[in-house]
Protein backbone atom coordinates (compact mmCIF):
# COMPACT_ATOMS: atom_id res chain seq x y z
CA UNK A 1 0.00 0.00 0.00
CA UNK A 2 1.23 3.07 -1.22
CA UNK A 3 2.06 5.99 1.83
CA UNK A 4 -0.03 9.15 1.47
CA UNK A 5 1.56 12.74 1.69
CA UNK A 6 -0.60 15.88 2.28
CA UNK A 7 0.45 18.88 1.27
CA UNK A 8 -1.37 22.06 3.27
CA UNK A 9 -1.56 24.84 0.66
CA UNK A 10 -1.92 24.87 -2.93
CA UNK A 11 0.33 28.12 -3.54
CA UNK A 12 3.46 28.19 -4.96
CA UNK A 13 5.71 26.24 -2.52
CA UNK A 14 3.27 23.67 -1.48
CA UNK A 15 1.79 22.53 -5.76
CA UNK A 16 5.49 22.55 -6.76
CA UNK A 17 6.06 20.06 -3.83
CA UNK A 18 3.01 17.49 -4.65
CA UNK A 19 4.24 17.97 -8.37
CA UNK A 20 7.65 16.77 -7.24
CA UNK A 21 6.27 13.90 -4.97
CA UNK A 22 3.77 12.37 -7.91
CA UNK A 23 6.62 12.43 -10.18
CA UNK A 24 9.02 10.20 -8.44
CA UNK A 25 5.81 8.26 -7.60
CA UNK A 26 7.10 8.54 -3.83
CA UNK A 27 3.63 8.86 -2.71
CA UNK A 28 -0.25 9.32 -2.95
CA UNK A 29 -0.83 12.98 -2.82
CA UNK A 30 -3.41 14.90 -1.28
CA UNK A 31 -3.15 19.03 -2.15
CA UNK A 32 -5.27 21.08 0.85
CA UNK A 33 -6.37 24.61 0.52
CA UNK A 34 -9.71 26.75 1.81
CA UNK A 35 -9.69 28.30 -1.50
CA UNK A 36 -11.55 26.83 -3.87
CA UNK A 37 -11.18 25.60 -7.15
CA UNK A 38 -7.08 26.01 -6.65
CA UNK A 39 -6.09 22.71 -4.69
CA UNK A 40 -8.83 20.53 -7.04
CA UNK A 41 -7.64 22.16 -10.67
CA UNK A 42 -3.92 22.13 -9.35
CA UNK A 43 -4.09 17.88 -8.34
CA UNK A 44 -5.55 17.55 -11.96
CA UNK A 45 -3.10 18.96 -13.76
CA UNK A 46 -0.20 16.94 -11.70
CA UNK A 47 -2.66 14.09 -12.22
CA UNK A 48 -2.92 14.38 -16.24
CA UNK A 49 1.25 14.83 -16.26
CA UNK A 50 1.40 12.13 -14.47
CA UNK A 51 1.42 9.11 -17.35
CA UNK A 52 4.02 11.52 -19.04
CA UNK A 53 5.87 10.45 -15.77
CA UNK A 54 4.98 6.73 -16.30
CA UNK A 55 3.98 7.41 -12.39
CA UNK A 56 0.78 5.76 -11.24
CA UNK A 57 -0.13 7.49 -7.62
CA UNK A 58 -2.93 9.25 -7.15
CA UNK A 59 -3.43 13.04 -6.97
CA UNK A 60 -6.32 14.78 -5.46
CA UNK A 61 -6.90 18.30 -4.74
CA UNK A 62 -9.64 19.61 -1.31
CA UNK A 63 -10.76 22.08 0.22
CA UNK A 64 -11.63 19.21 2.92
CA UNK A 65 -9.32 18.05 6.07
CA UNK A 66 -11.48 14.84 5.57
CA UNK A 67 -9.32 13.83 2.73
CA UNK A 68 -6.08 14.44 4.38
CA UNK A 69 -7.33 11.73 6.88
CA UNK A 70 -4.40 9.05 8.19
CA UNK A 71 -1.86 10.76 6.28
CA UNK A 72 1.93 9.51 6.65
CA UNK A 73 3.77 12.83 6.39
CA UNK A 74 1.61 16.30 6.29
CA UNK A 75 3.73 19.17 4.64
CA UNK A 76 2.56 22.95 6.35
CA UNK A 77 3.35 25.65 2.89
CA UNK A 78 -0.09 27.30 3.93
CA UNK A 79 0.65 30.85 4.83
CA UNK A 80 1.38 34.47 3.58
CA UNK A 81 4.26 34.43 1.52
CA UNK A 82 6.73 37.52 1.94
CA UNK A 83 6.94 40.85 -0.22
CA UNK A 84 10.02 43.12 -1.00
CA UNK A 85 11.65 45.01 1.92
CA UNK A 86 10.02 42.20 4.34
CA UNK A 87 11.97 39.75 6.71
CA UNK A 88 10.39 36.20 7.69
CA UNK A 89 10.16 37.81 10.99
CA UNK A 90 7.67 40.25 9.20
CA UNK A 91 5.22 37.00 9.04
CA UNK A 92 4.74 36.09 12.82
CA UNK A 93 1.30 37.20 13.98
CA UNK A 94 -0.59 36.51 10.72
CA UNK A 95 1.31 33.17 9.86
CA UNK A 96 0.86 32.05 13.58
CA UNK A 97 -3.00 31.91 13.55
CA UNK A 98 -2.52 29.56 9.86
CA UNK A 99 -0.22 27.33 11.69
CA UNK A 100 -2.29 26.41 14.29
CA UNK A 101 -5.63 26.40 12.89
CA UNK A 102 -3.94 23.64 10.38
CA UNK A 103 -1.66 22.10 12.98
CA UNK A 104 -5.10 21.70 15.14
CA UNK A 105 -6.30 20.12 11.99
CA UNK A 106 -3.59 17.90 11.40
CA UNK A 107 -3.53 16.20 14.79
CA UNK A 108 -7.09 15.28 14.68
CA UNK A 109 -6.95 13.81 11.03
CA UNK A 110 -3.83 12.48 10.85
CA UNK A 111 -2.25 11.60 14.44
CA UNK A 112 0.58 9.57 13.42
CA UNK A 113 2.14 11.27 10.67
CA UNK A 114 4.85 13.53 10.51
CA UNK A 115 4.69 16.75 9.88
CA UNK A 116 7.02 19.29 8.15
CA UNK A 117 7.24 22.72 8.18
CA UNK A 118 7.86 25.70 5.55
CA UNK A 119 5.65 27.98 6.60
CA UNK A 120 7.87 31.46 7.61
CA UNK A 121 9.10 32.23 10.31
CA UNK A 122 9.88 28.93 9.58
CA UNK A 123 11.88 27.28 13.04
CA UNK A 124 8.98 29.67 15.52
CA UNK A 125 5.99 27.71 12.75
CA UNK A 126 7.85 24.28 13.78
CA UNK A 127 7.83 25.26 17.35
CA UNK A 128 4.15 26.35 17.15
CA UNK A 129 2.89 22.83 15.57
CA UNK A 130 4.50 20.68 17.47
CA UNK A 131 2.84 22.94 20.83
CA UNK A 132 -0.40 22.97 18.98
CA UNK A 133 -0.45 18.85 18.02
CA UNK A 134 1.26 17.89 20.84
CA UNK A 135 3.42 14.88 18.87
CA UNK A 136 6.29 13.96 19.70
CA UNK A 137 9.05 15.99 19.04
CA UNK A 138 10.63 13.84 16.56
CA UNK A 139 7.76 14.27 14.24
CA UNK A 140 7.86 17.85 13.70
CA UNK A 141 10.76 19.12 11.73
CA UNK A 142 11.30 22.42 10.36
CA UNK A 143 12.66 22.83 6.38
CA UNK A 144 15.41 25.35 6.20
CA UNK A 145 19.15 24.31 6.17
CA UNK A 146 18.73 22.29 3.17
CA UNK A 147 17.46 25.10 0.88
CA UNK A 148 19.95 27.61 2.61
CA UNK A 149 22.72 24.95 1.95
CA UNK A 150 21.93 24.25 -1.32
CA UNK A 151 21.96 27.91 -2.10
CA UNK A 152 25.50 28.16 -0.62
CA UNK A 153 26.44 25.35 -2.92
CA UNK A 154 24.80 27.08 -6.18
CA UNK A 155 26.44 30.28 -5.27
CA UNK A 156 29.75 28.24 -4.74
CA UNK A 157 29.84 26.21 -7.82
CA UNK A 158 29.13 29.25 -9.83
CA UNK A 159 32.35 30.90 -8.30
CA UNK A 160 34.51 27.73 -8.38
CA UNK A 161 33.39 26.69 -11.76
CA UNK A 162 32.41 22.69 -10.92
CA UNK A 163 29.03 20.80 -10.30
CA UNK A 164 27.01 21.40 -7.21
CA UNK A 165 26.59 17.54 -6.94
CA UNK A 166 30.51 17.81 -5.43
CA UNK A 167 29.66 20.63 -2.85
CA UNK A 168 29.06 19.92 0.60
CA UNK A 169 28.18 22.28 2.98
CA UNK A 170 26.22 22.68 6.63
CA UNK A 171 24.41 25.86 7.66
CA UNK A 172 22.93 25.97 11.08
CA UNK A 173 20.93 28.33 13.07
CA UNK A 174 17.03 30.11 12.47
CA UNK A 175 16.15 29.87 8.55
CA UNK A 176 16.87 33.85 8.30
CA UNK A 177 19.23 36.44 8.03
CA UNK A 178 21.08 35.35 11.73
CA UNK A 179 21.50 31.78 9.93
CA UNK A 180 25.34 30.33 10.19
CA UNK A 181 26.91 28.87 6.96
CA UNK A 182 29.63 27.32 8.33
CA UNK A 183 32.95 27.47 5.66
CA UNK A 184 35.11 25.18 7.65
CA UNK A 185 32.83 22.20 6.98
CA UNK A 186 32.46 22.97 3.21
CA UNK A 187 34.28 21.07 0.90
CA UNK A 188 33.96 20.09 -2.65
CA UNK A 189 35.04 16.14 -3.23
CA UNK A 190 36.44 16.26 0.47
CA UNK A 191 38.77 18.93 -0.13
CA UNK A 192 38.14 22.44 1.89
CA UNK A 193 36.77 25.59 0.04
CA UNK A 194 39.56 27.67 1.71
CA UNK A 195 42.34 25.81 -0.48
CA UNK A 196 40.26 27.36 -3.40
CA UNK A 197 38.78 30.43 -2.67
CA UNK A 198 40.18 33.71 -0.13
CA UNK A 199 38.32 34.87 3.16
CA UNK A 200 37.11 37.99 1.38
CA UNK A 201 35.28 35.62 -1.33
CA UNK A 202 33.91 33.14 1.03
CA UNK A 203 32.22 35.67 3.16
CA UNK A 204 31.05 37.37 0.32
CA UNK A 205 29.14 34.34 -0.80
CA UNK A 206 28.17 33.73 2.93
CA UNK A 207 26.44 36.92 2.75
CA UNK A 208 24.49 36.49 -0.18
CA UNK A 209 23.60 32.72 1.39
CA UNK A 210 21.92 34.59 4.43
CA UNK A 211 19.96 37.17 1.83
CA UNK A 212 19.17 34.21 -0.76
CA UNK A 213 15.49 34.42 -0.10
CA UNK A 214 15.33 38.21 -0.09
CA UNK A 215 17.30 38.58 -2.85
CA UNK A 216 14.40 35.88 -5.25
CA UNK A 217 11.55 38.26 -3.42
CA UNK A 218 13.03 41.40 -4.27
CA UNK A 219 13.63 40.04 -8.09
CA UNK A 220 9.95 38.69 -8.16
CA UNK A 221 8.43 41.60 -6.19
CA UNK A 222 5.28 39.33 -5.34
CA UNK A 223 5.62 36.36 -3.98
CA UNK A 224 8.72 34.08 -2.81
CA UNK A 225 10.91 31.15 -4.20
CA UNK A 226 9.45 27.97 -4.21
CA UNK A 227 11.61 25.70 -7.00
CA UNK A 228 14.23 25.33 -4.77
CA UNK A 229 12.10 25.13 -1.39
CA UNK A 230 9.94 22.21 -2.90
CA UNK A 231 13.02 20.14 -4.33
CA UNK A 232 14.34 20.52 -0.17
CA UNK A 233 11.26 19.19 0.91
CA UNK A 234 11.21 16.26 -1.19
CA UNK A 235 14.31 15.07 -0.21
CA UNK A 236 13.26 15.33 3.07
CA UNK A 237 9.94 13.69 2.44
CA UNK A 238 11.90 10.59 0.55
CA UNK A 239 14.59 10.40 3.74
CA UNK A 240 11.74 9.44 6.15
CA UNK A 241 9.55 7.45 3.65
CA UNK A 242 12.67 5.29 2.44
CA UNK A 243 13.90 5.48 5.77
CA UNK A 244 16.87 6.74 4.38
CA UNK A 245 18.35 7.42 7.17
CA UNK A 246 20.07 10.66 5.83
CA UNK A 247 21.90 13.70 7.22
CA UNK A 248 21.04 16.94 6.70
CA UNK A 249 20.33 20.15 8.58
CA UNK A 250 17.20 20.74 9.44
CA UNK A 251 14.88 23.42 12.46
CA UNK A 252 14.66 20.50 15.12
CA UNK A 253 13.78 20.55 18.56
CA UNK A 254 16.75 20.60 21.04
CA UNK A 255 16.81 19.82 24.87
CA UNK A 256 20.51 20.53 25.59
CA UNK A 257 22.36 19.71 22.59
CA UNK A 258 24.58 23.08 21.33
CA UNK A 259 23.63 24.22 24.91
CA UNK A 260 20.27 25.02 23.62
CA UNK A 261 16.70 24.08 25.34
CA UNK A 262 13.35 23.93 24.45
CA UNK A 263 13.73 25.67 21.29
CA UNK A 264 13.50 25.00 17.33
CA UNK A 265 16.63 25.21 15.75
CA UNK A 266 18.83 24.61 12.19
CA UNK A 267 21.36 21.64 13.35
CA UNK A 268 22.45 18.50 11.31
CA UNK A 269 20.11 15.94 11.92
CA UNK A 270 19.27 11.96 10.54
CA UNK A 271 15.63 11.55 9.36
CA UNK A 272 14.40 8.34 9.02
CA UNK A 273 10.93 6.83 9.58
CA UNK A 274 10.61 7.74 13.19
CA UNK A 275 11.09 11.23 11.83
CA UNK A 276 14.34 13.33 13.01
CA UNK A 277 16.16 9.95 14.82
CA UNK A 278 18.51 11.76 16.07
CA UNK A 279 20.67 15.46 16.57
CA UNK A 280 24.11 15.19 15.16
CA UNK A 281 26.74 17.09 17.49
CA UNK A 282 29.48 18.73 15.72
CA UNK A 283 32.51 20.83 17.61
CA UNK A 284 32.07 24.54 17.21
CA UNK A 285 34.72 27.12 16.79
CA UNK A 286 34.49 30.10 19.67
CA UNK A 287 33.22 32.22 16.65
CA UNK A 288 30.46 30.08 15.23
CA UNK A 289 29.16 29.06 18.73
CA UNK A 290 28.88 32.85 19.17
CA UNK A 291 26.94 33.01 16.05
CA UNK A 292 24.76 30.15 16.82
CA UNK A 293 23.96 31.80 20.14
CA UNK A 294 23.03 34.74 17.96
CA UNK A 295 20.64 33.11 16.17
CA UNK A 296 19.13 31.07 18.39
CA UNK A 297 18.46 34.19 20.30
CA UNK A 298 16.76 35.67 17.26
CA UNK A 299 14.31 32.64 17.46
CA UNK A 300 13.36 32.66 21.23
CA UNK A 301 12.69 36.94 21.05
CA UNK A 302 9.74 35.41 18.13
CA UNK A 303 9.05 32.67 20.11
CA UNK A 304 8.58 34.90 23.08
CA UNK A 305 6.28 37.17 21.31
CA UNK A 306 4.20 34.58 20.64
CA UNK A 307 4.11 32.99 23.74
CA UNK A 308 4.33 29.38 22.60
Amino acid sequence: MRKKVSVIGAGNVGASAAQLVAQASLADVVLFDIAGGIPQGKALDIAEACPLWNSSVSVKGTNSYADTKDSDMVVITAGFPRKPNMSRDDLLHANADVVKAVSGAIAKTSPNAIVIVVTNPMDVMAQLAWKTTEFSCKRVIGMGGILDAARLRTFLSWELNVSPEDIETIVLGGHGDQMVPLPRFTTVKGIAITEFLKKKTIDSLVHRTRNGGAEIVSLLKSGSAYYAPAAALVQMIKSILFDEKRMFPCAAYLNGEYGMKDIYLGVPVILGREGVERVVEIKLTKEERAQLKESCSTVKKLVKKLLI
